[in-house]
């Protein structure tokens, strides 16, 4: 069976990869121990993506199986259960859709559930109360989203999200695309939407520095898999922009797995998937450790207060501990 890499991109089935942590800065030392375990906390999903660390009710895990439409929640004393179903489109999937279900998960300045929902092809927020999922933004200048993918909430409200096609059948090739590009977009408070850039040829993770000046978008492209920074002025808009990490050759090197999600930690150091594993890299794009679970990562979101890293791994959930922060 083919193994999916990114969200809507598959390859051929590579060899087992192995499951521990590499160290390959000693300034890995202040973010995680190498000799950690990765821990396989459950599995059995079709393609788990999107984890969020949700802190309420004594601190929960929500991630989407993308392709069986549900969303799933962990919890450390229940262990996993079925959270939202559907997560994504409602009623019989068309044969258009490929991806039906939610993929990127965040939570907005009020705690609120944001989803980057493949299957509805919308930005969608969630109400945890009556589990009520109502529609952020759907369409730029009138014409519908390819499949939204992730997105993340900055501090004065504004969401930054991607917007590639991995949900559609065919793709880029896909009767139903109204856009001729895959936009990374910034919706600003007042509801004013904007795209930074339509330029990228499969825009997928996306995250913040801590201070906001830097905003980090994956590509999911093997032709051109790297991560992107953009400089970001006052306003949250991109001022310059730069290749922070090319896993080209990493690609050829025949590694599994393209980048993809990614989480920013308080310091400022990243986690990024991408080939052979969950990449840790400095601002500056160091690459200073790899996590790997044994097989393809999607995306990971820190959780417990810092103190540890959750990864969405194929048809499974993994973990590892975090040094607490200072």
């Amino acid at each position: 069976m083919a193994l999916p890499l990114a969200s809507g991109v598959l390859a051929a089935p590579a060899p087992a990869l192995p499951r521990g942590i590499r160290r390959l800065s000693p300034k890995l030392d202040a973010i995680l121990d190498a000799n950690a375990p990765v821990e396989m906390l459950g599995g059995g999903y079709q393609w788990s993506e999107g984890p969020v660390w949700v802190p309420r009710g004594g601190g929960m895990l929500l991630f989407s199986d993308v392709p069986a439409n549900r969303m799933w929640r962990w919890r450390r004393d229940k262990g996993f259960d079925l959270f939202l179903e559907p997560s994504g489109l409602v009623g019989p999937i068309p044969k258009s859709i490929r991806e039906a279900g939610s993929n990127g998960l965040a939570l907005d300045g009020r705690g609120r559930l944001l989803i980057a929902d493949s299957g509805s092809r919308v930005v969608a927020r969630l109400d945890f109360a009556t589990k009520r999922k109502t529609t952020v933004v759907d369409r730029f200048e009138g014409k519908r989203f390819n499949s939204p993918n992730d997105v993340i909430c900055a501090s004065d409200g504004a969401l930054y999200f991607t917007d590639p096609p991995y949900g559609l059948a065919g793709e880029g090739e896909s009767p139903l695309r109204e856009l001729d590009f895959c936009g990374v977009y910034r919706l600003a408070p007042d509801g004013r939407l904007e795209v930074l850039d339509r330029s990228l040829t499969r825009p997928n993770g996306i995250a913040l520095s801590p201070d906001e000046g830097t905003l980090y978008v994956a590509v999911s492209d093997p032709k051109g898999p790297v991560l992107v920074a953009y400089t970001l002025d006052a306003r949250g808009m991109p001022t310059a922009k730069r290749v922070l990490v090319d896993f080209a050759a990493d690609v050829a090197a025949g590694l599994p797995g393209l980048p993809d999600g990614m989480k920013v930690a308080a310091e400022g150091h990243l986690f990024a998937s991408g080939p052979g594993g969950m990449h840790v890299l400095s601002p500056e794009g160091e690459r200073l450790g790899l996590i790997q679970s044994g097989d393809v990562i999607s995306n990971c979101t820190i959780g417990e207060g810092g103190a540890a890293l959750y990864m969405s791994s194929n048809h499974a959930i993994a973990r590892v501990a975090l040094k607490p922060r200072g």
